[in-house]
């Protein structure tokens, strides 16, 4: 193993000093810090161009001034960090760089773990449905967003869902057309996610087609946007149904202890709903909010092991996944109580929806205030991050999935009498992970070097908004502090595809 990690680690190492010398020497052939002074009628040009190459040591040889700039980036490994400085803002670039990558991390982390974990699991579904109408509309859903600019998106998302929400909410209210329209199409898409016989999927259009008007004309009836809130009622009802669904996809429905776990779970966030509100109107923080879901796991943990049975790690694991998800419901719920204070704000000014920026200059309010105004600004680029990864995720999940139930162990399984669930999330759902497992870490390694497009619609001062505008200006050590930085992270993403390899499938191994 250690050998392996050496191995792997010095390549790296050697790539990585390929590639930032190869870079390196690009920028210096190819852009002009000199270009605004050549062109300059001041009378002091000269001395300006002389003061400037000797500032950024234009007179010594490209490939001597990379050693040096490689002698300050070595300093790294031992915590001495010297990128050199910016000459446009004379700001550090390791200063530039911790203002911009938590930035981004907070741009695009929440966007990739949500386009991975839907685009897997509808992918599968789609999988398991094959050519069913449900798998034919997510396969066209697919090639039509996988096929959009990412920059046509955003702009569509900053017309329809902010300017237009925004202008929507002075009067919150769905017209009969708009109604209708919703419930047949809601209708549809569950006829073709349920399937079944005629007779059922004609049951589930009807239902889902009623339920859907009906929570449209009670919203539009009781101003629910303008003040929204979940309250116990919803999230008991929605921690039931996760509860149901841990259990299904983890123990089954016929391991009753691994159910009762779970919902003993849900009645639990239930009853802390109350203290918890006390809670957080005292002393809220992101410390707070951490600790109280480290908590929430622990009890989700608890509840299971107390419920025992011969498989005690099933119970443990379907009530910790339903208290994960109680808890992000408590939590959502409190965030959207302060809708209505954030909204009427005089900065806000009734439109909640930010189109720009990654918050709201001179916004002053509470830790709940300040979270939901990080969520309206971070919703459309996150959607439109969303979905520009999921259609990939899917269609290689999909397709993954498929290979896999064609194998002989699958028909196996089955031949041996094993449930269709077991089969599928035991045996064929890991598997089919192996291929993800390549492109997961690598993408998610890309996306820290900035949504370079999608920063820039949105104006988001994040890794891309930096290396675009150093570029622009022909600074060339902020560019080079942003390989850096994404080229460590994808040597180290490649490093962790092996290892996620031998996890996933026994037959690899990374001590050899």
């Amino acid at each position: 193993m250690l050998t392996f990690i050496g191995r792997r680690v010095l390549s790296s190492v050697v790539v990585l000093l390929g590639a930032t010398f190869i870079v390196y020497m690009l920028l210096s052939y190819s852009i002009d810090p000199l270009e605004d002074l050549r062109t300059s009628t001041a009378a002091n040009k000269e001395a300006q161009i002389e003061a400037r190459i000797r500032m950024l040591n234009l007179d010594t040889p490209p490939a001597l001034r990379y050693l040096l700039w490689l002698r300050g980036a070595a300093g790294c490994a031992v915590g001495v960090c010297d990128l050199g400085t910016s000459w446009i803002t004379n700001q550090p670039v390791t200063a530039m760089l911790g203002t911009a990558l938590p930035s981004t991390m907070q741009l695009v982390a929440a966007s990739t773990f949500i386009a991975i974990g839907l685009g897997v699991v509808v992918g599968i579904a789609s999988a398991l449905r094959q050519y069913s109408g449900f798998d034919y509309g997510v396969t066209f859903l697919s090639f039509v967003l996988y096929s959009l600019p990412s920059f046509w998106v955003a702009v569509l998302l900053k017309t329809w869902g902010a300017i237009g929400f925004n202008d929507f909410l002075r009067d919150p209210t769905f017209t009969v057309p708009t109604v209708l329209v919703v419930a047949v199409v809601t209708g549809l898409i569950w006829m073709a996610l349920i399937g079944g016989q005629a007779r059922r999927r004609l049951t589930t259009f009807v239902v889902a087609a009623l339920a859907s008007a009906a929570a449209l004309i009670f919203v539009s009836a009781s101003g629910w946007l303008l003040d929204p809130s979940l309250g116990p009622v919803v999230i008991a009802v929605l921690g039931v149904a996760i509860a149901y669904g841990v259990t299904v996809l983890t123990a089954g429905l016929r391991n009753r202890r691994a159910l009762y776990a779970a919902l003993t779970t849900v009645a639990i966030g239930v009853v802390l709903y109350f203290p918890l509100q006390f809670l957080f109107a005292s002393s809220a923080s992101t410390w707070l909010m951490l600790g109280l879901a480290i908590v929430a796991i622990g009890v989700g943990l608890l509840v299971g092991y107390l419920f025992g049975g011969p498989d005690r790690m099933l119970s443990m694991r379907a009530a910790a996944i339903t208290a994960v998800g109680m808890s992000v419901f408590i939590f959502i719920d409190r965030v959207m109580r302060v809708w209505y204070v954030y909204s009427n704000s005089s900065r806000i000014n009734g439109r909640p929806i930010a189109t720009i920026g990654s918050e709201t200059p001179g916004l002053k309010g509470d830790y709940w205030v300040s979270t939901l105004d990080t969520f309206t600004h971070l919703l459309l680029p996150t959607v439109a991050l969303i979905l520009i990864s999921f259609a990939s995720y899917t269609r290689y999940s999909r397709s993954s999935l498929l290979e896999v139930m064609n194998q002989d162990y699958i028909r196996t399984a089955r031949a041996k009498g094993l449930p269709e669930r077991v089969v599928v999330v035991r045996h064929a759902f890991r598997n089919a992970l192996i291929p993800l497992a390549t492109v997961v870490p690598l993408d998610i390694a890309a996306l820290f070097g900035g949504a370079i497009i999608t920063e820039r619609i949105f104006g988001w001062s994040g890794m891309g908004s930096m290396f675009l505008n150093a570029l622009r200006h022909a600074d060339a050590n902020p560019v080079m502090g942003y390989f850096l930085v994404a080229g460590t992270l994808l040597v180290i993403a490649n490093i962790v595809v092996d290892f996620v390899y031998a996890a996933l499938d026994p037959r690899i191994r990374v001590n050899a």
